[in-house]
């Protein structure tokens, strides 16, 4: 499965049409550098906010057939949190996203239940993180106008893909493969027009990848490599409402993607039961 690298952009102002005598109206141009500024500003925001939150993850697994019916699925329950800290020295903060599992398939888990090599890691980079001021030169950022989200929410559009030429990288582990190919995605995403919050992003990796295969899978198949040809994703955020002291804070709703082949496969992401600390250290649910 192909890495998954979101984020979100936001609209400074509204965009008003100018009219010209004789002429039809045009869009005034998009500063996209104080675009960018603004974006910057907002997610680092997010991740002071997110710092002090905790949730539940849920995650399932579910392979698919050509009809995208719903055979066996495998099911995670993770405790989720994100860490927002200096790298050294002067470099700028990072978010990382700690998982502790806490159940498999509804059960407390045992020797062997994980890791799997679908398995997301107890440590990872947030799909956040390359919008972050210090990352946004690494990709070309287009306005493609205003937009609804999946739910009805009027929305900026802003496509973007990486300017890294990076070759995909690989990782075998027994008969399972993983892929790091973040230079061979691209993706829209969906702001919110008035205040800023990112409402959904979504990506696509673009054109197939051939995965080559081990030299012992090579003997035993006769087969050099496998193609991936479909890695698509959708990360939908809604606002959660804290009290003691009152807050109101955009976070993770649910997370898909779809993978394939050799095996098509779904995997979604549910967040919920959001907790806050605060100074106290007690917790606070919503």
């Amino acid at each position: 499965m192909s890495r998954v690298r979101t984020g979100a952009f936001v609209a400074s102002a509204m965009l008003a049409a100018a009219s010209a005598v004789g002429q039809a109206p045009k869009t005034p141009p998009i500063d996209m550098l104080g675009l960018l500024a603004r974006v910057g500003e907002r997610v680092a925001a997010y991740y002071e906010r997110a710092q002090s939150i905790m949730c539940q993850e849920t995650m399932t697994f579910q392979s698919l057939s050509n009809s995208l019916q719903d055979p066996l699925a495998r099911t995670l329950m993770y405790e989720l949190r994100v860490s927002w800290d200096k790298a050294g020295g002067d470099a700028p903060k990072e978010p990382s996203v700690l998982r502790t599992l806490k159940a498999v398939n509804g059960k407390a888990p045992k020797a062997g239940d994980e890791p799997r090599c679908i398995d997301p890691k107890p440590i990872s980079l947030d799909p956040l993180q390359f919008v972050l001021p210090q990352h946004q030169a690494e990709y070309k950022f287009t306005y493609k106008g205003i937009g609804r989200t999946a739910d009805g929410h009027s929305a900026v559009m802003i496509d973007y893909v990486p300017l890294s030429k990076a070759k995909p990288e690989f990782k075998w582990t027994d008969t399972c493969f993983s892929v790091d190919a973040p230079a061979r995605t691209t993706g829209r995403l969906w702001v919110d027009r008035f205040d800023g919050d990112i409402l959904q992003v979504d990506e696509t990796m673009t054109g197939p990848i051939d995965v080559p295969l081990p030299e012992k899978e090579r003997r035993t198949s006769g087969v050099a490599y496998i193609t991936l040809d479909r890695s698509d994703s959708s990360i939908r955020y809604r606002t959660v409402t804290f009290t003691d002291p009152n807050e109101i804070v955009l976070l993770p709703e649910t997370t898909e993607q779809l993978t394939g082949p050799p095996v098509r496969q779904k995997t979604t992401h549910k967040f919920t039961g959001y907790q806050r600390f605060v100074t106290s250290g007690k917790l606070v649910e919503p």
